[in-house]
């Protein structure tokens, strides 16, 4: 699943209706599903090229989103094994 997209030299990210929304219009409800959509699935995205995104406020907001994006999914797995911890901790104190 692609969650950022650049086309028409403009930066996109995925909403939750599955549309493509200018990536200028991102909200925080929105940031917080797309990490959630990046630790959970399998996703990707167009890289970031400030030579292909035109507007300055698109490349400003799509480069910063897409950095973060792609080192949660590169450290992915460190935050499951992470968080799977923090629960078995708590699991064999409860049970």
């Amino acid at each position: 699943m692609k969650l950022l997209r650049i086309e028409n030299n403009m930066g996109f990210y995925l909403s939750e209706t599955g549309q493509y929304n200018l990536v200028d219009k991102i909200t925080k409800e929105d940031l917080l599903r797309l990490v959630n959509l990046t630790l959970r699935d399998e996703v990707e995205f167009d890289v970031y090229d400030e030579n292909v995104i035109k507007n300055q406020a698109h490349q400003i907001v799509y480069k910063s989103v897409f950095e973060k994006l792609r080192g949660l999914k590169d450290r992915k797995k460190e935050f499951v094994d992470e968080s799977e911890r923090l629960f078995l901790k708590e699991y064999e104190r409860y049970r």
